[in-house]
């Protein structure tokens, strides 16, 4: 990857419906694997390939996230707290795990869908410049920097990273009334569908609307699609979204092995 590491952009304002469970007490992407939100695995997996520059898309219960890195420091240092009147507190040691990041924090709205909320964020903090974008619930071991080369050879406004997700159910190859081979979990081999992990030109936030209504997925991305603007990152590696306690179980359950393939750092 170039020397000039753009800002990563993240959706965090979603409800999460599907995750009732969880979401219900905190946003999504402040869900937990082994120990930590699942937002804080994405970035790393970006700081890792040299970005340290994140905006992240703030709404459903935003005030967590906020709170969550205004107390990062704190909470991952030793500390000596000073009580009185004239109250401070020292934080030690020279460095952590997520040392150096910038984290801008944007409300982009309760109610906000997710083309809206790029829109707002990006041309407010982010204006003439490219980034990355992904979503606050899904973690991959995509290759950032080939994602970069190929979007460079291409010149579109804008890439997505295409998978192909496990099938949720086992798969049955017959020969007549015999099965010739079962996979319980199969790759599918159908056609590619959106893995997030994007990069966009400048260019692109023309193809997004500032109202609530506006969804990254739907208007901005067909119309890119049927002005040639936009181009595939094939990745055959892993990648697994969090939709579901299904989900969530497989990545905890792949943490606790130590086997995360996500785990880049």
């Amino acid at each position: 990857m170039s020397a000039e590491i753009p800002a990563v952009v993240i959706l965090c304002g979603g409800k999460g419906t599907r995750l009732r469970e969880e979401t219900e007490f905190r946003p999504k992407p402040m869900i937990e694997i082994g120990g930590r939100p699942i937002l804080w695995h994405i970035m790393k997996h970006f700081a890792q390939h040299g970005a340290r520059r994140f905006v992240l898309c703030l709404g459903y219960k935003g005030e967590q996230i906020k709170d969550w890195f205004l107390r990062y420091d704190e909470r991952s240092r030793d500390v000596t707290v000073t009580l009185g009147a004239r109250r401070s507190v020292t934080v030690h040691q020279e460095s952590h795990d997520a040392d150096g990041w910038q984290v801008t924090l944007v409300d982009t709205g309760e109610n906000a869908l997710t083309g809206a909320r790029v829109s707002r964020a990006v041309r407010k903090y982010l204006p003439g410049e490219r980034f990355f974008l992904t979503y606050g619930d899904g973690v991959s071991d995509v290759d950032l920097a080939a994602l970069t080369a190929l979007h460079e050879r291409t010149k579109t406004a804008i890439t997505v990273t295409g998978v192909r997700p496990p099938a949720r159910f086992g798969e049955l190859l017959c020969d007549g009334d015999l099965v010739r081979e079962f996979s319980e979990k199969p790759q599918t081999h159908e056609s590619l569908i959106n893995g997030g992990f994007f990069l966009c030109e400048p260019r692109f936030v023309e193809y997004l609307r500032d109202d609530d209504a506006c969804t990254l997925e739907r208007e901005p991305l067909e119309r890119a699609a049927r002005d040639r603007e936009l181009s595939v990152h094939r990745h055959d590696g892993f990648w697994q979204c969090m939709d579901t306690m299904r989900d969530l179980q497989l990545l905890e359950a792949l943490w606790q092995k130590g086997a995360a393939p996500w785990k880049s750092w």
